[in-house]
């Protein structure tokens, strides 16, 4: 059994230098350095893999926005708000933003956390640029004066201003309809979503450079569907809630351009071309926005924004690894005063437990936040409570002059269904956290449950195998320092 309990230990002393090794890779690449300058040996360093840490502790932006779900089946609104999810990240990823967080909190809301990001006008743009496409169909008279009926006065009266500029004459409010200059459009159930990608192609009488959208299988059907219902009517193409195209060729959008072609069969190719007074580059613009993720619903302005400075969160760290270290010292101390020797191992065992669990964390990898960080020190404070579980029970077998070794097995014995107890409702409740939370609580649950799973480990495998090394007779003039 003493060869066994060896063999288990000196595997969990290599791992953990392993994961020592992983956590802080300084002094061993420290030591590379000083053996290639000295001996010209070609030694490699060791693995670098950075800490992900949350916006809290780097600095960054926290945006929130509200996707605007009118027009989405009540059932078909999950599935809108996770593409939402994914686009936004795709397009931010494009712009080398490492480890954004975007996560969906409600039914509408949407977060976005950018670390490392300074300049919060600069995420808005980004997120901004993403576009927002969709098609509409020309609303019928009965619905154009619905819609004219809840215009605020301040539209009323500039779309009037326009309209008397164009008729040349006063025209009323009840008379917009048949003066009206552009047709009012309203969305179908065909947008971005559906989109596979956009290509550059050329018209072949002008050579004009065009925007050929391509759909998905579902995409096909309904774009069949609502250019049936739309012979001979127009179907407007609209990017981030107008047309992209400068149809006037003024060399601005306005709202004078609206690339809205004229249905003149039933589409069933799945595929729509965007025309129009369209230079090349700006072909390559929308086309590249386009692949990029359209989104499939849209989100307006952030409702919420702030900015985190990188000192705040720097300093935010510091204050948080040193509370850390304070308190594992004084977990030490405490352990080494009450219980001695076992004490003493039960301390390098939860060494070795931090190592692999930090270890742990840069490999998954988990966002540290100052949450998680607390969840990861209230993780410690269980494995602590294992080992003073196990010790009371040895005590109490010692006490009674019973042998070390059966001392051992019985505390384990003992002590055991109060640390599996324990730690499963700790690690159920972590679960449930995690499900139903969002945001920081998700990071505090995480790493809660990540610290429990490695603690009871730490106690069955390190704890148990350091004491069970020491199972020889023991002199009684030492025997206090065990018991």
């Amino acid at each position: 059994m003493r060869r066994k309990n060896k063999i288990t230990l000196i595997v969990v002393l290599v791992l953990a230098i392993l994961a020592g090794n992983l956590s802080y890779p300084d002094y061993f690449n420290k030591g590379v350095d000083f053996l290639n300058n000295k001996f010209k040996t070609g030694l490699p360093y060791f693995w670098e893999v950075p800490f992900r840490l949350g916006l809290d502790l780097r600095g960054g932006v926290h945006l929130e926005y509200e996707a605007d779900l009118n027009n989405v089946k009540e059932n078909e609104r999950a599935g809108a708000m996770e593409a939402l999810r994914d686009v936004i990240e795709r397009r931010i990823n494009i712009y080398g933003v490492s480890e954004p967080l975007i996560q969906i909190q409600g039914q509408n809301r949407l977060v976005v956390e950018l670390p490392g990001v300074k300049d919060v006008s600069q995420a808005i743009e980004w997120i901004g640029q993403t576009p927002w496409l969709e098609f509409r169909e020309e609303m019928t008279r009965e619905e154009k004066m619905q819609y004219i009926d809840v215009m605020s006065q301040e539209d009323i009266d500039q779309l009037l201003k326009i309209i008397n500029e164009k008729a040349g004459k006063e025209i009323k409010k009840e008379e917009i309809l048949d003066y009206i200059y552009l047709p009012l459009f309203k969305p179908t159930e065909l947008n971005g979503s559906y989109l596979e990608k956009a290509q550059i192609v050329f018209d072949q009488t002008t050579n004009r450079p065009e925007i050929q959208l391509i759909f998905n299988k579902e995409g096909i059907d309904l774009f069949a569907k609502i250019t049936e219902r739309n012979i001979q009517k127009p179907l407007a193409i609209f990017l981030d809630g107008m047309s992209i195209v400068d149809t006037d060729g003024d060399g601005k959008i306005t709202g004078n351009d609206l690339y809205a072609p004229v249905v003149q069969d039933k589409i069933s190719a799945g595929k729509a071309v965007i025309s129009g007074q369209m230079t090349l580059d700006k072909a390559k613009e929308i086309t590249q926005r386009l692949n990029s993720g359209a989104l499939p619903v849209n989100i307006g302005s952030p409702v919420s924004q702030r900015v985190i400075g990188p000192t705040l969160g720097e300093k935010s760290l510091q204050q948080s690894l040193k509370a850390g270290i304070i308190g594992f010292l004084a977990v030490i101390s405490f352990m080494i005063i009450l219980f001695r020797i076992p004490g003493f191992l039960a301390s390098i065992a939860l060494i070795i437990y931090i190592t692999l669990t930090v270890a742990l964390f840069k490999l998954i990898p988990v966002t540290l936040t100052l949450p998680g960080i607390a969840g990861f020190i209230l993780s410690v404070g269980m494995a602590v409570d294992a080992n003073i579980l196990i010790f009371s029970r040895m005590r109490e077998e010692l006490k009674q002059s019973r042998g070390y070794l059966y001392a051992i097995e019985e505390g384990f014995k003992r002590a055991w269904p109060a640390i599996r107890d324990g730690n499963l409702v700790t690690i159920l409740v972590g679960f449930i956290l995690f499900a139903f939370g969002s945001g920081f609580v998700q990071g505090f649950a995480l790493t809660l449950i990540i610290g429990n799973v490695i603690s009871v480990l730490s106690a069955v495998f390190v704890t148990q195998n350091f004491l069970r090394l020491f199972s020889g007779d023991k002199s009684k003039r030492w025997l206090w320092l065990w018991k």
